[in-house]
């Protein structure tokens, strides 16, 4: 933990540290955004495309081992969908109207994994599969990568142990596709992670350890056993660059979802998204992905937890990964355990840094009570982080944020990301629900 006086030192600096150590919901505008053009990054779009393409070679696969992917052509991917009826009740709830359009983005009904993990979990462990069945020349540099499920694969893949560290949803999303390819996988879990999580990852064939720390414990702990193992492979979410172009590539999906629907994205007709955040790796890589595709015409609003507030205290003190939530006084005691992250990705605040638009937090009680109206109106049931995105556009309407870049609130589009809650059992849900 930090001294106190240099605890006092940053609410110096900076003021709205004062409302975060109080664990207030705070609105915070990232002063160092800046234009896609002006920003220095380790990829482009270039990688972004490349990483597109490589999904397309995995649909054959996809298609033949599983086969809720068939009426998608293979691809893992999930609805945008308008919520009127949510947008109402959101109305009544923060008496205020919400000009524009409101969708939801459901990632809680990916194929597979059920949660936006699906997107940078399923396609690095592809990655990894399909390397190593080209250095073992089983397969061609173009060829489709339908044949990733034949035995000859399989026997190659048993020699391999895949890693990770997780709180759950990244998990399940590397531990069902790494056993489904044959390889052993080891899934260190924080103490945050749910039992039923847990439960299903031993269920479908990895091996699970519990830890009583955090979410960054479990990442230490996971990458050194993992390193330590020659033929082991440790996907990490605090600094991987195929989770973040696995992530980016939904932008490309979107685009077409929003031209199917007759929706412009220009300087006149403003997208917004709120995406929450725990590591980084997922919201920052979609953002880097949209701003590839909508310039500044994109505005992306990061959601965490009053108690979790890694990116914002990481991007606003400009330390990042350098400082947790822990460091200054903050307990990062949260129930919504995909969000209880004390410590942001170096990789992705790095991105963040330059193209996050804001960050916003919220207490979990307000979580389960968008939960509820979500299933209350759009009979929709996500897990409670994932609601977390639903305050957004009223936080942005409440600042300053629009009126200062000269924008026609009725002419905003608004898409809510809901992250998870596809594998929650019946029995937890109603947990969620009559909390």
């Amino acid at each position: 933990m930090l001294a106190h006086t240099e605890i006092q030192t940053l609410q110096d600096k900076f003021p709205i540290m004062k409302e975060i150590l109080k664990l207030k919901p705070v609105f915070w505008v990232n002063p160092k955004a800046k234009k896609l053009e002006e920003g220095s990054f380790s990829l482009g779009h270039k990688d972004v495309v490349e990483a597109e393409n490589l999904w397309r070679r995995y649909t054959p696969f996809f298609k033949k081992v599983f086969p809720e992917t068939k009426q998608l052509n293979g691809w893992i991917e999930s609805p945008l969908e308008k919520v009127d009826s949510m947008k109402n009740e959101l109305e009544k709830f923060y008496a205020t109207t919400l000009e524009g359009d409101l969708f939801l983005k459901c990632d809680n009904k990916l194929p597979i994994a059920g949660s936006v993990k699906a997107r940078g979990g399923i396609f690095e462990i592809l990655h990894y599969a399909a390397t190593l069945a080209q250095d073992a020349g089983l397969i061609g540099k173009e060829e489709s990568f339908e044949s990733l499920s034949n035995p000859e694969f399989k026997e190659l893949f048993s020699e391999y142990t895949i890693g990770v560290g997780s709180t759950g949803n990244l998990g399940l999303s590397i531990g069902i596709m790494s056993a489904k390819l044959g390889f052993q996988v080891n899934v260190y879990m924080s103490k945050d992670a749910k039992q039923w999580k847990k439960d299903l990852l031993r269920e479908k064939g990895a091996t699970v350890y519990e830890f009583t720390g955090d979410f960054s414990e479990a990442v230490t702990e996971g990458r050194k056993k993992t390193n330590a193992n020659p033929k082991g492979y440790f996907v990490d979410d605090e600094n991987s660059k195929h989770l973040f172009l696995g992530y980016s590539t939904v932008a490309f999906r979107l685009k077409k979802q929003l031209d199917e629907k007759g929706i412009v994205v220009d300087q006149d007709h403003p997208l917004f998204v709120y995406l929450p955040c725990g590591v980084g790796g997922a919201p920052g890589g979609i953002t880097f992905g949209l701003k590839q595709l909508f310039g500044d015409h994109v505005h992306c609003f990061f959601a965490e937890p009053v108690h979790s507030p890694s990116m914002l205290v990481g991007l606003l003190t400009g330390l990042k990964n350098e400082v947790s939530v822990q460091d200054i006084g903050i307990d990062n005691q949260t129930a919504a355990d995909g969000l209880a992250v004390g410590r942001p990705s170096i990789f992705a605040s790095s991105f963040s840094e330059q193209l996050v638009s804001g960050i916003y937090t919220i207490e979990d009680d307000k979580l389960f009570q968008l939960l509820q109206l979500l299933a209350k109106s759009e009979n929709i049931y996500v897990e409670p982080s994932a609601t977390a995105g639903f305050s957004g556009p009223f936080e942005v309407l409440n600042s300053n944020y629009m009126k200062d870049k000269s924008m026609q609130t009725e002419k905003a589009t608004h898409i809510v990301w809901a992250t998870g809650g596809g594998l929650v059992p019946e029995d937890e849900m109603n947990t969620f629900l009559n909390r």
